[in-house]
């Protein structure tokens, strides 16, 4: 995510370095589009940052359902041993 950063921020400097200004149309958009993508940029990383706490969280259920599934195949399979 590190290099969306980076290349927003390039955007940025460009523009600054090109001296566009919010005077004209075109330099109104354009400055305007760099803001949007900075933010869009922010939002992703809140996404990832979130698929990240979730994939942790899955993680934790798998392994509580692993360990439920050991304890009633182990009972089930006491039970089929007693009936044959």
């Amino acid at each position: 995510m590190e290099y969306l950063y980076e290349k927003v921020s390039y955007l940025k400097g460009l523009a600054d370095g090109l001296d566009i200004s919010e005077k004209s149309k075109e330099g109104k958009l354009l400055l305007n589009i760099v803001d949007v993508l900075d933010d869009m940029v922010d939002a992703l990383e809140g996404i990832a940052l979130e698929q990240d706490e979730m994939a942790e969280y899955i993680d934790y259920i798998d392994e509580d359902l692993s360990d439920v599934e050991e304890d009633i195949y182990d009972v089930f399979d006491e039970y089929d041993e007693e009936y044959e």
